[in-house]
């Protein structure tokens, strides 16, 4: 993941896909969200974002690793996450 601030056109980008083609993208009062085109989300920016943030925004950075390990934890292809499964062993 990427985020940068572009002070002279006040544009926060985020982005998650590098290297991604953006297929579609939909604007929703100012912030424009860039789909791939299997609806993966390859971006977000926010115009205007220093009128609708405060006028750091990249103040308000603050980065937090949350790792899933449920069924419904999102994975890239080839990532497994959890805990191995220890052997079940009987005793007689």
């Amino acid at each position: 993941m990427k985020i940068e601030y572009d002070t002279a056109h006040d544009l926060l980008n985020i982005e998650f896909l590098a290297n991604v083609p953006i297929d579609d993208s939909l604007e929703v009062d100012g912030v424009v969200i860039d789909y791939a085109k299997d609806k993966r989300i390859v971006g977000i920016e926010v115009l205007d974002a220093s009128k609708r943030t405060t006028r750091k925004p990249l103040d308000l950075i603050t980065l937090t690793s949350v790792r899933g390990s449920g069924p419904d934890a999102v994975r890239e292809k080839g990532e497994r996450y959890g805990k191995k499964r220890a052997k079940k062993t009987f005793r007689s």
